[in-house]
């Protein structure tokens, strides 16, 4: 606990009791406690249907205290964090050997050798330019959050466009690939549009799982990392111990299906221009995607996070190289080749040739596959945790909507993972699932976040100079000249085979997000504009209020009975005239209601023009400039869909335009139609059973404590030192129900604080906030403060004093009070204190 001197703090406890100004009332038994009518009734709110049915597609909401990060070890972040990386192995070859084999034929497979080695130097330089990365900049955001920080939000927007374009298509190329791998073994599902099917399928179970909120930290995402890893290194093993034993031999390349066949030439190349073998190197790049998983999930890590990202990275290049060496190697040697439909894979047929074709075999090539196809499939679910994420930061940064910060019903981006799962099914449909077709487009984005992320480094280490710094500078310098490179060889070889989409969605995407940032700015900026002054302004000396009435109902009666709660200087209902015979039809039945006391003004609108007559209309009325006008508009909202399409939304359209008026406040009253409004019926306070179930999930049941109330028989200075040296648990375990409470008893209460009051500075300052357990509501009010330590909307805590009626509520000043944890990524430790000054020792 914290605060002043104990024995101030047993005075305050001796002196609560309850206001004078509000004595409590015989509950009419004996007994004095409070009626139903003090603790107000609540009203049982109904769902709507689209809320119903998410609540039973993704499980009830989770609260934002169980938002938290799971630490990880080095060994689980290897399995958690490298899928989309490490299961490249799958097809980055095979790229390679695309383009080859179509032109050199039988001589690609030596070509294959030089390029996978010049993809590992790649690979080399760009890990060593992103162990600098997740030393400095720990934080989730890769390459767009070093763009930012050393060039400026609006260069970075080049980076967060690259990645975004990257998330997208990781999707689909994992995916795509993972299908590669199940045709392979089962071929089967791979005639027509069978594949097409199975990975628009898995993009929508994978949706789904994010939407009920699978963490990509969840443990069982480590499994296909490790199985895959254990997969391919025993089939390079195995290989390259039959092939220097000569039991591995080359096979004929001359398939059915198979892509076309290229005849070899003369010369260092084998007659391959220098185009096709960089656009081979374009493909080859695609085995590095992925790289930066690691930066995106620093705060993943267990402390230090840097130096445990760091080892964890190296580790996944050192096994990604391995890998893609192996894999390379083994097709050099066995000559397996790319199929025009993906399947069977090259990785497959390498499987084939290694295992044979015995039980144990036949085992061996379905357990690569299988691995394969987990890995891929657990590689393209890495983009619904990065992609949220990073539209968030944009988003954050206001270069994108910022309904994309919001976490939705399971405390995940949910608007991001829709966003991607419509655009990376989308791009499944359009290529028809092939992953040939996907990678040019693929590593574009890749290595532009390569190339920010070298940069990027390079002008930090240029800045801050701290020790080493030339020599870092020139690794990442390097690295970025590197990535630069292969995205200009992507652009000039492949520009036709797809990249220029991505070139014309840079070229519009880019200057969108700072024009969108620019509207942000510029609202912002008058938003904020004298905002004090607005706030305290004098308030104008006449108040009218005009209810727009298009026909008498029950509707246009609660928007009357509301406006007279307004207490205007003058109330006038106001008719547009578009049909004579039921404006005369609404004046008589005017009339013979005794509704003369609302003067009814008919308003002849000749045009039909009905905004443009209601703008003119209200401008008369405020054209003094001493007037406030407040225009009320009577809305009838509809329980079904049905009923919606067969009325207009003229008020939602009126109350737009007339706000747009100086000194004019238009308001929609709503009134509810069908089976809600019957639904809103009165219920007794406290039998919220959601708010009941989430209070004994935190505390423990609710229920009386023979030790609680006699709480009130020791001395002050013994409750307060009981209280400091009871762990939460206990304390709660001694609570009361608010439902239970009675005036002038002290009591204990265990709850969630639900609001917060914060008083203006001048005069006696106050904090006033509400708790509730389930049962019931509690105010709490701290006098002669403005702010408490912990106590806070969504606050736990556990709170004792006595109790007071307080109006309609039931009360407690100047309690002593526990915070049993705050709202937050993790639990806060626990803190306790006493208003006004709170005292003692920390328990």
């Amino acid at each position: 606990m914290s605060g002043g001197p104990t024995d101030d703090l047993a005075g305050s406890v001796v002196g609560e009791v309850a206001p004078p100004s509000a004595p409590a009332p015989s509950d009419g038994a004996g007994s004095t406690g409070f009626t139903r009518q003090q603790l107000g009734d609540v009203v049982i709110l109904p769902e709507s249907l689209s809320y119903r049915l998410k609540k039973a597609l993704l499980g009830p909401p989770l609260i934002t205290e169980r938002l938290s990060v799971e630490r990880l070890s080095k060994p689980m972040a290897l399995g958690v964090l490298s899928p989309d990386c490490i299961s490249s192995t799958a097809y980055g070859t095979e790229e390679i050997l695309v383009v080859l084999v179509r032109a050199v034929g039988v001589a690609a497979f030596t070509l294959l050798l030089p390029i996978t080695l010049a993809v590992i130097v790649v690979l080399l330089f760009v890990t060593l330019s992103y162990r600098e990365v997740v030393m400095v900049y720990t934080r989730a955001g890769g390459s767009y959050i070093v763009a930012r920080e050393n060039f400026g939000v609006k260069v970075a927007q080049v980076a967060a466009v690259a990645l975004i374009v990257d998330y997208i298509v990781t999707v689909a190329v994992q995916v795509s690939a993972g299908t590669d791998a199940l045709t392979s073994a089962f071929p089967v599902l791979s005639g027509g549009i069978t594949p097409v099917v199975i990975s628009v399928a898995v993009v929508a179970i994978m949706c789904y799982g994010n939407l009920r909120g699978i963490r990509e930290a969840g443990r069982m995402f480590a499994i296909p990392t490790y199985l895959f890893i254990t997969a391919i290194g025993s089939l390079i093993i195995i290989g390259l111990i039959r092939a220097a034993l000569g039991q591995l031999h080359v096979h004929s390349i001359h398939h059915a299906g198979v892509v076309p066949i290229g005849t070899p030439g003369s010369g260092l190349l084998y007659g391959a221009s220098v185009l096709i073998v960089l656009r081979a190197f374009a493909n080859g790049g695609s085995s590095l995607t992925g790289l930066e998983a690691i930066s995106n999930g620093v705060s993943n890590f267990r402390p230090p996070e840097g130096r445990n990202a760091r080892q964890t990275l190296v580790i996944m290049s050192i096994i990604l190289g391995s890998l893609v060496s192996g894999v390379s190697l083994l097709a050099h040697i066995t000559h397996a080749v790319p199929y025009t439909s993906g399947s069977p894979s090259v990785l497959s047929q390498e499987a084939k040739y290694v295992f044979g074709s015995a039980w144990y075999g036949k085992f061996g090539f379905f357990f690569v596959q299988g691995a394969s196809m987990l890995i891929l499939w657990t590689g393209g679910n890495t983009s619904f945790n990065g992609f949220p994420n990073l539209v968030s930061f944009v988003a954050s940064d206001s270069f994108l909507p910022r309904r994309l910060t919001r976490r939705g019903h399971r405390l995940v981006f949910s608007n991001g993972i829709i966003i991607l799962t419509i655009a990376a099914e989308v791009l499944l449909i359009v290529t028809r699932a092939q992953v040939s077709i996907l990678v040019g487009v693929y590593a574009v984005g890749v290595f532009t976040g390569f190339s920010f992320a070298g940069f990027g480094m390079a002008k930090h280490h240029m800045r801050f100079k701290e020790p080493g710094w030339k020599h870092k500078l020139v690794v990442n310098g390097f690295a970025g000249i590197l990535s630069l490179s292969v995205v200009l060889i992507f652009v000039i070889v492949k520009f036709k085979e797809g990249v220029w989409i991505v070139v014309l969605l840079f070229i519009i995407l880019v200057p969108t997000l700072i024009q969108l940032h620019k509207e942000y700015e510029v609202e912002q900026k008058e938003l904020e504009e004298n905002v004090s002054n607005a706030a305290v302004a004098p308030i104008l000396r006449r108040h009218v209020v005009i209810v727009f009435v298009e026909r008498l109902d029950l509707a246009t009666a609660r928007a009357l009975q509301y406006a007279r709660t307004l207490n205007p200087d003058e109330l006038r209902a106001v008719h547009f005239v578009l049909d004579s015979a039921l404006a005369t039809g609404l004046e008589d039945q005017w009339t013979e209601l005794g509704l003369s006391r609302f003067p009814l003004d008919l308003v002849e609108c000749p045009d039909r023009r009905l905004t443009r007559a209601a703008m003119e209309f209200v401008a008369e009325v405020a054209a003094d400039g001493k007037t406030e006008v407040s225009v009320l508009l009577p809305h009838r909202v509809f329980a079904t869909g049905w009923q919606r399409v067969l009325h207009d939304d003229t008020s939602d359209e009126l109350a737009g335009l007339v706000g747009q008026l100086p000194n004019v406040n238009a308001t929609v009253v709503p009134f509810q139609l069908g089976k809600r409004r019957k639904q809103l019926v009165p219920w007794k306070a406290g039998g919220e059973q959601g708010s009941a179930a989430l209070h004994d999930a935190e505390f423990g049941t609710v229920e009386s404590s023979k030790a609680a109330r006699d709480a009130g028989a020791r001395t002050a200075a013994e409750r307060v030192a009981t209280f400091q040296s009871t762990s939460p648990t206990a304390l709660a375990s001694g609570a009361v129900a608010i439902s239970e409470l009675r005036p002038r008893q002290r009591a204990r209460v265990a709850g969630r604080v639900r609001t917060v009051r914060v008083q203006p500075r001048s005069g006696v300052s106050s904090l006033e906030c509400v708790v509730a357990d389930g049962t019931g509501q509690l105010v709490l009010v701290f006098q002669g403060r403005r702010r408490v330590a912990g106590i806070e909307p969504g606050s736990r805590v556990v709170v004792e004093g006595m109790v007071a009626a307080r109006g309609s509520s039931v009360a407690m000043v100047n309690p002593l009070y526990w915070v049993v944890s705050t709202p937050g990524p993790a639990e806060a430790p626990p803190t306790g204190g006493e208003g006004p000054g709170a005292g003692g020792p920390r328990p």
